[in-house]
C-alpha cells in the first residue's frame, strides 16, 4: 500500500487552516465579550448564567441595560480589542467564509485521491490500537505510526491511530458541531425555522454548547502543539513544510515553519492595529466581502414565529437608556420625549415622509385603530442575549398603505427620540422597503398585553423579526422613506454601523 505523506495541497491546507482558525477563536472571544455570560435558559434571565466571565457586579436597585455588561478585553487575546463587536463580527463572518473554502478545498484534495484515508479509519482495529498509543504516551513514551503494535496500518499513515482518530472528529465533528451551533444563533433563521433552534435545546443552549466547542477547539489545538514538540519539532516542520516523510528533521524546515508562524503572528496584529487605527475603512472592506453573501442566503427568510404563550420570559431584557432626564447620555437637549411622556403621549405623533404620495402624521390613538396584530417571538440582540415576549401593534404595511411610497423607494429610516449612548448622535437605522413588508413586522405599543413600558420603547417600536435587536428602533419618532440610506448619516445604514461598525443586514 502507498504511503500517503504529506503533499502540497495537504500542506497548505494545513497552515490557512491554522491561520483562519486563529482568527475565528479571537474574533468569536470578542463576541462574547460584548455579554459575557452563558445561559441553559432562553430568557437569559440575569443572575442565571451557568458562567459568568464578568468580574463587575451590576446594580440590583435601579435600571441598567446589556451594554454595561461589556467587557474589555485585550488584544492579544481577542480580535479586535476593546468594546469590537461590530467588527468583530465582520471578523468572524470573513475567517468563517475563508475557513469553509480551505475546508472544502482540502476535502476535495482527500476526496479525489487516495489521501481521504489518512483520515477515515478502515478499521476497527483503530480503536484498541488508539488505546495503546494513549497508554504510551501516559507512560512519556513516543508511539510511531510505524510500529505495529500503535498502528492498524503500519507503513503508509504518517501519524498513528490516536492522532488520526482525533483528526477524524475534528474535522466530521467538530466542525459540523460549530458551524451548526453558529448557524442556531441568526435571527433570521431561528424566525423562518423555529424547530431548528429546539434541536439544540433553545438559542442560548446553542450559544453554549458553541462556546463549549470552541473550549475543544482549544483544547485540540494545545494537544496538537504539544504533540509537534513532543514528536520532535524538527522532523515535524520537516513533514509540514517541505514534506518530508522520514526526515530526521532540518534547518531549513525549522527555519521556514517559523517563518510562516511568524507571518500568521504579524498577520494577527495587522488585523488588530488596522481594526484600530482604519475601523470605517476595515468596516468597508469586509462589508464588501461579507454582505453580500450574508444577504443571499439570509435576506429574504420571512419569520413564521408563533411561540406558545407559556414561553413568555418573566423578565424582558432591554438595551438602550430611555431619552428621560435621568439619562442624560440617551436624552440630550431636546426634552420633547419627555414632555410627550409627561402627557401619556396624548399629543404624540408619528411622522411619515419622503418619497411619499400621502405624508401623514399618525397619532397613537389613530395607530391603535387601525388592525391589531399581535405575535409572540423571540428578540435577538446582538450582544448574545435573548427574551420571549408577545408584542401588539400595528402592521407596518398599513401605514406604507396609507402613505403610498413613491416609485423609486427603497429604503425606510427610523428615528429615534433617543440619541446614541456611544457617540450623541440621533438614533437611527435603515431597512429594506420589502422587509417592512413582511407578514410579523410592526409597529408595536404593546409587550405582553399591557402598555410599551418605557424601557422597551414607549410609546412605539419597531419590531423586525428576522433581524437584531439594535435594527428596532425604540421610542419611535419618524419613518423617512428613501431611495438610497449611504445618503444618511456615514451611509452604512444605522447609527450603529457607522459608529460601532454593526452590519446593516442584522440577519445573524
Amino acid at each position: 500500500m502507498e504511503e500517503l505523506g504529506y503533499p502540497l495541497g495537504v500542506r497548505l491546507a494545513h497552515w490557512f487552516n491554522f491561520l483562519f482558525l486563529t482568527l475565528l477563536v479571537r474574533s468569536g472571544l470578542a463576541i462574547l465579550a460584548a455579554h459575557p455570560k452563558l445561559y441553559w435558559n432562553i430568557d437569559a434571565r440575569p443572575f442565571s448564567e451557568w458562567l459568568s466571565l464578568q468580574r463587575r457586579e451590576l446594580p440590583r436597585d435601579r435600571l441598567w441595560c446589556t451594554s454595561d455588561e461589556e467587557s474589555n478585553w485585550p488584544g492579544w487575546l481577542v480580535l479586535p480589542s476593546g468594546e469590537g463587536l461590530g467588527l468583530g463580527r465582520y471578523w468572524h463572518f470573513f475567517d468563517a467564509f475563508c475557513w469553509l473554502i480551505v475546508g472544502v478545498l482540502y476535502l476535495l484534495v482527500l476526496f479525489t485521491s487516495p489521501q481521504w484515508q489518512r483520515l477515515v479509519p478502515t478499521s476497527w482495529q483503530i480503536f484498541p490500537c488508539a488505546v495503546r498509543t494513549m497508554i504510551e504516551y501516559l507512560k512519556l513514551g513516543t508511539p510511531e505510526p510505524a510500529d505495529p503494535a500503535f498502528c492498524y496500518a503500519p507503513g503508509y499513515l504518517p501519524f498513528n491511530a490516536l492522532q488520526q482518530l482525533a483528526y477524524f472528529g475534528f474535522i466530521f465533528f467538530l466542525v459540523p458541531f460549530q458551524i451548526a451551533t453558529g448557524l442556531a444563533q441568526s435571527p433570521s433563521i431561528l424566525a423562518r425555522f423555529p424547530w431548528y433552534g429546539r434541536l439544540f435545546g433553545n438559542r442560548q443552549a446553542a450559544r453554549s454548547l458553541h462556546f463549549l466547542g470552541l473550549g475543544a477547539i482549544g483544547i485540540f489545538f494545545v494537544i496538537h502543539l504539544v504533540m509537534v514538540f513532543w514528536h520532535n519539532f524538527a522532523k515535524e516542520m520537516d513533514k509540514m513544510v517541505l514534506g518530508r516523510t522520514h526526515s530526521a528533521g532540518s534547518w531549513l524546515g525549522v527555519s521556514l515553519g517559523l517563518t510562516i508562524l511568524a507571518a500568521v503572528v504579524l498577520l494577527h496584529y495587522l488585523a488588530n492595529h488596522f481594526s484600530h487605527t482604519a475601523r470605517h475603512r476595515v468596516h468597508v472592506l469586509l462589508a464588501a466581502i461579507v454582505d453580500p453573501i450574508r444577504e443571499r442566503l439570509l435576506h429574504n427568510l420571512i419569520s413564521v414565529q408563533d411561540r406558545p404563550e407559556t414561553e413568555i420570559s418573566p423578565y424582558f431584557r432591554t438595551n438602550g437608556y430611555p431619552p428621560i432626564a435621568a439619562y442624560p447620555q440617551a436624552k440630550g437637549d431636546d426634552d420633547t420625549y419627555e414632555r410627550l411622556l409627561n402627557n401619556q403621549f396624548a399629543e404624540y405623533r408619528l411622522e411619515v415622509r419622503g418619497l411619499v404620495e400621502r405624508p401623514c402624521a399618525f397619532s397613537l390613538q389613530d395607530l391603535k385603530a387601525m388592525p391589531k396584530q399581535e405575535q409572540t417571538t423571540l428578540h435577538n440582540c446582538i450582544q448574545g442575549w435573548t427574551s420571549v415576549g408577545r408584542w401588539g401593534g400595528v402592521p407596518l404595511r398599513e401605514i406604507l398603505d396609507r402613505c403610498k411610497p413613491l416609485p423609486g423607494a427603497r429604503y425606510l429610516v427610523f428615528t429615534s427620540f433617543a440619541k446614541h449612548e456611544k457617540s450623541d448622535k440621533i438614533y437611527y437605522e435603515c431597512v429594506s422597503i420589502d422587509l417592512a413588508r413582511h407578514p410579523q413586522t410592526i409597529l408595536a405599543y404593546e409587550l405582553n398585553g399591557q402598555e410599551l413600558p418605557i424601557q422597551s420603547g414607549a410609546p412605539l417600536r419597531v419590531r423586525l423579526e428576522t433581524k437584531l435587536g439594535f435594527k428596532m428602533v425604540k421610542y419611535l419618532r419618524s419613518i423617512d422613506v428613501i431611495e438610497d440610506y449611504h445618503t444618511i448619516g456615514a451611509g452604512m445604514g444605522g447609527v450603529r454601523e457607522d459608529e460601532q461598525q454593526y452590519d446593516m443586514g442584522a440577519e445573524i
